[in-house]
């Protein structure tokens, strides 16, 4: 073989990236998101977006085409076609689209992680990484390879196939786990099957949090339950969120206001209250301080923004 023709590797890595545009294009003629099979969500932009604030289910995220950057407290992580990126945690997020055009539009695959189906595959394959906590960040970024990739879209291609998809998405969704466990994150994918180490009980830590978030924390009795000493408790949290238990709580406070006066149309003092803030002027300066906007004014422009789409 001549030293100068392309590697068949890439050339079918290239052939799999343009196929995978190609078929979430066809889904999604039009901006937007859709859940297209249960647990398997697509998205389309042709222009980039405003931050968007959300907490994301532990899931695997694939970009077609475009690029994205996710901020999770002071961290911040840029993926594209060459990398996927993993949540492991329900954490409050901040994402936004910096790479999209009516001409190439970003375009995005989410597979949710099912902790149950991690486990068995993990039993099944024997593959059980390291013992350690590892990578314990609850969003990592790292390079995408043939193998994901070819798996990713063999899922995406049964979409269109629903009779199939009942029956093969299962195992295909059970080999890119595989992938995931034998891959780069396949240590930080132990959160998500609730082993043992430091990683457990933040996962602890962030499920009571954000089953009480509009609840005073008590960071002593937490760090007690988790058998931690206060100090301890701080740093791992904080490694793994990169955020404290308070900054955690606030954030998902700020989102679910913003959702009560967005959908339930509650005004600013009622959503504050409702999420656990006792001063309406305190909850308006901190919801200006992450938002970048009044409450209310910030409501309205979303409102006319979805007006206008």
């Amino acid at each position: 073989m001549n030293s100068n023709d392309p590697n068949p590797a890439s050339l079918r890595m290239q052939a799999d990236q343009q196929e995978l545009c190609q078929r979430i294009a066809e889904r999604m003629p039009g901006d937007g998101t859709q859940e297209v099979q249960t647990g398997l969500h697509m998205y389309r932009a042709t222009a980039p977006s405003q931050p968007l604030h959300a907490v994301c289910e532990p899931s695997l995220c694939v970009i077609a085409q475009g690029s994205k950057t996710v901020s999770m407290g002071d961290a911040v992580f840029r993926y594209d076609p060459a990398n996927y990126l993993i949540t492991t945690m329900g954490v409050p997020l901040t994402a936004q689209i910096v790479e999209a055009s009516p001409e190439q539009p970003y375009l995005s695959m989410r597979l949710q992680l099912d902790p149950s189906v991690i486990t068995s595959v993990m039993v099944e394959s024997g593959h059980v990484p390291s013992k350690g906590d590892g990578n314990v960040k609850a969003i990592d970024v790292s390079s995408l390879d043939a193998e994901l990739l070819d798996a990713t879209l063999r899922l995406v291609r049964l979409v269109d196939k629903p009779n199939e998809f009942d029956v093969l998405a299962p195992l295909v969704t059970r080999e890119i786990i595989y992938r995931l466990l034998t891959g780069a994150q396949g240590d930080r994918m132990r959160h998500l099957t609730r082993f043992g180490g430091h990683a457990h009980r933040m996962v602890q830590a962030i499920e009571a949090i954000r089953s009480n978030f509009d609840q005073p924390i008590r960071i002593e009795d937490l760090a007690k339950e988790l058998s931690m000493s206060v100090s301890g408790f701080h740093v791992h949290f904080k490694t793994v969120t990169a955020m404290t238990p308070i900054q955690f709580q606030k954030q998902l406070r700020l989102q679910e206001a913003r959702r009560l006066m967005l959908d339930d149309g509650l005004d600013a003092a009622q959503a504050g209250f409702q999420v656990g803030y006792e001063d309406a002027s305190h909850f308006s300066r901190e919801y200006k301080r992450h938002f970048g906007k009044p409450p209310m004014r910030d409501v309205e422009e979303l409102r006319a923004t979805a007006m206008a789409d």
